[in-house]
């Protein structure tokens, strides 16, 4: 591309915090088929960068959620083409460093859980706790946890208990009320107060927040199954680097042990 790195990074420092397409047009002048190519290029090199930085991992406690979006259309309008409806981002978020290990981007199905937990497990070199919510295709003997890690993990799951039936009169889009929380061994020995997800579920919101595509009843969502993989690599690649975390005021990556220090955007860009 013709495009000089000063533009791209304010084009991607405007996408990472939750600027759409057409907005970075109006802001930078920049043609939006050119901020397209732009995510497309920095997406496709931070998702290499990530798969190659992030690895031998050490930690203590993995948390694992999945977060919704929809591509092109709603799941009953998608006419059972994969590459359009639901698709949830998996995250796997060490509660420590708040560095994110690894990410998937799939249907809730027990094949994208399986290859995701296959991906953490080969970068964490250590035996740890995981926590996860109460998703049927991780637990059990068949579940993804037991194929990725065998015995060699402690495994607790987080079963969110809501009001039954909704509030009268309740909105549509008005969150259900929690009443409780149930937690349960699956593999392994660990206390179970200690089985969390809030801190993966608090990065859920991150990602809503500065991630376009991600925004609840919006017209920036994905057309394109691609562009939420660049878009999602790009987040967590600028997540892990560059913005530095309020829980230990450094980056991710730093916390972890992977840099000695915070990056500039056109350092991600150079990686």
């Amino acid at each position: 591309m013709y495009t000089s790195v000063e533009d791209a990074a304010r084009v991607v420092h405007l996408l990472v915090e939750g600027v759409g397409v057409r907005a970075c047009e109006r802001l930078t002048g920049i043609n939006r088929n050119t901020v397209l190519r732009i995510l497309e290029t920095v997406g496709a090199k931070c998702a290499r960068l990530l798969d190659h930085k992030v690895q031998f991992i050490q930690v203590r406690h993995v948390q694992i959620d999945e977060l919704w979006a929809y591509v092109f259309c709603k799941q009953k309008h998608s006419g059972g083409d994969c590459e359009r409806g639901d698709q949830y981002t998996f995250l796997a978020l060490d509660h420590d460093s708040k560095l994110i290990i690894s990410y998937a981007i799939g249907k809730r199905d027990k094949h994208t859980a399986r290859a995701f937990l296959r991906d953490v497990r080969k970068r964490v070199t250590n035996r740890c706790q995981l926590s996860t919510d109460g998703f049927a295709a991780y637990s059990g003997y068949e579940g993804a946890v037991f194929d990725a890690f065998k015995l060699d993990v402690d495994f607790g799951t987080v079963t969110k208990l809501y009001q039954s039936p909704p509030m009268q009169g309740a909105a549509r889009y008005s969150p259900a009320i929690c009443t409780g929380a149930r937690r349960e061994v699956q593999i392994g020995s660990l206390h179970e107060k200690s089985i969390c997800t809030s801190h993966v579920e608090r990065q859920n919101l991150n990602m809503r927040l500065f991630n376009r595509r991600m925004t609840r009843l919006t017209l920036g969502y994905s057309k394109k199954l691609r562009n939420l993989h660049y878009a999602v690599a790009m987040q967590v690649a600028f997540h892990n680097f560059c913005r530095v975390h309020s829980a230990h005021k450094q980056t991710p990556a730093m916390a972890a042990g992977l840099t000695d220090h915070q990056w500039t955007i056109e350092e991600l860009l150079k990686a």
